[in-house]
């Protein structure tokens, strides 16, 4: 059996988007669970278009989903006289011919093919007339005009195209640069590809790119087309249903494995299984899993996918993820221990890193600001004594951990016959500066007796002053 050899073969004409990781995903996927080989390929023939930014951007948004090549990156600029040589074989066994018509002839003669109520394909008007290679002339390949090319798509089932609805379709430009649907194929030719995953956009690409193969006398790869990925409202994914950049999920504070758990389930299932890791997907990706209605991306399967991957994860491992939103925020500087420790806290409510950033705020500054409102509400004379009493008792403490400091508020309460529960979020809010935090025990064994004590006596202070 042929090694499996697929292949990702990106525009950089803007950043990688959810579509494009799909595909990405599915292709590293097949080839990884048939231990074939996985190909990237940068298709950057659109050359007024194509940036080495865009580059930049997809290369790095593969690089953090993990999705790495086997071969390449290859370019196509770097591979024209590799085009030109397909191109010379296609000229030379009469299935492409040169094409002297204008832009502005090409125009007139589709117009008046619409007028007419004919479809505006090329007429065929250079087909006979043996012209050779010329300034301002296109190499077009020269389509069958009878019978039918049938797609045997692996997802889709048997595609059925009409020969004479295709038309003459340009292969090299006037310039010497090849169009999509041949370089695509000489790409796939050259570099031994198999199996063809893509989006199901490309599928009226598909038969003359099969004529294309078939001209060459090439063997044809097996084609699968992925539906298209949908937003909520059922039409096409787009930016008004949120980022669609792979690397602005990155910015959102989103986990590469959970954006990749998402994206899987963009069209494939494995049963009713949600979640899976890496080497799950491995083990059980299959084409025959892949659905064939557009999928829906949702935001809120995403958020779900991500606290999980969150609450997974060791508080270790989030640390240095963390600390480029520290830094955004002006965070000091802690240390990876504490940051842990605050991590840990955190994990169980978290959606995304962003969201924990910005809950750590009280952990992660020197001076905390009281909500005015919390402070009004819960700062109060009552709490004086009760403040006062819990100074004392935690500056005698020497562990300052859960175990210890319970007791402590235990008896502050028994002692000053005040209910434990209206103890706890005045402490919180001169601790935190507001009424929201995972437990108390928590983020005092967190903060460490020096911090704790030193802003229960700034609360104290606004007790006596208020």
């Amino acid at each position: 059996m042929e090694p499996v050899i697929t292949r990702f073969p990106p525009s950089p004409t803007g950043s990688l988007h959810i579509g494009g990781a799909r595909t990405a995903l599915f292709n590293w996927l097949f080839a990884r669970s048939r231990g074939g080989r996985f190909i990237l390929r940068i298709e950057d023939t659109d050359v007024e278009r194509s940036t080495e930014e865009s580059v930049k951007a997809i290369l790095d948004a593969m690089e953090w989903l993990e999705l790495g090549w086997d071969e390449g990156p290859y370019y196509q600029t770097h591979r024209l006289e590799v085009y030109r040589e397909y191109a010379r074989k296609l000229f030379d066994s009469g299935h492409a011919y040169w094409c002297e018509c204008s832009a502005e002839q090409l125009e007139m003669r589709r117009n008046a093919a619409m007028a007419e109520g004919r479809k505006p394909k090329y007429d065929g008007a250079c087909r006979t007339k043996g012209l050779g290679e010329g300034p301002n002339r296109v190499l077009r390949f020269r389509t069958s005009e009878t019978g039918t090319t049938v797609l045997k798509d692996i997802i889709k089932g048997p595609i059925e195209f009409d020969n004479s609805e295709l038309d003459d379709l340009v292969i090299l430009k006037s310039d010497g640069i090849p169009t999509y649907n041949f370089a695509v194929v000489i790409d796939d030719i050259t570099m031994g590809i198999t199996h063809v995953i893509r989006g199901d956009d490309h599928v009226n690409n598909t038969p003359r790119q099969i004529l294309i193969y078939r001209a060459l006398g090439a063997k044809l790869p097996e084609f699968g087309h992925v539906p298209m990925i949908h937003g909520e409202d059922r039409s096409p994914l787009s930016k008004r249903h949120g980022a669609t950049s792979v690397m602005e999920y990155k910015k959102m504070g989103f986990l590469p494995e959970a954006l990749l758990n998402c994206l899987v389930r963009l069209g494939w299932s494995h049963g009713d299984e949600e979640i899976f890791s890496r080497d799950e997907l491995i083990e059980k990706f299959t084409l025959e899993n892949v659905g064939k209605s557009p999928s829906i991306f949702t935001m809120e399967k995403l958020l779900w996918l991500n606290a999980h991957y969150i609450k997974e994860k060791r508080p270790e491992e989030l640390v240095n993820l963390l600390r480029p939103f520290a830094a955004q925020r002006d965070y000091l500087d802690k240390s990876d221990t504490f940051m842990a420790g605050a991590i840990r806290t955190l994990q169980p409510r978290a959606h995304t890193l962003v969201e924990m950033a910005d809950a750590m705020r009280f952990y992660m500054v020197d001076e905390i600001q009281f909500e005015p409102e919390a402070a009004v509400k819960f700062l109060t004379a009552e709490m004086r004594e009760v403040f006062s009493r819990l100074i004392s008792e935690l500056s005698e403490l020497e562990a300052f951990d859960e175990a210890s400091l319970e007791p402590v508020f235990r008896n502050t309460a028994e002692d000053l016959k005040v209910k434990l529960g209206k103890i706890a979020q005045p402490v919180r809010v001169a601790l935190t500066g507001g009424t929201k935090s995972p437990g108390l025990f928590e983020i005092m064994e967190v903060l460490g007796k020096e911090t704790v004590i030193e802003r229960l006596k700034k609360g104290l202070k606004y007790i006596e002053e208020n």
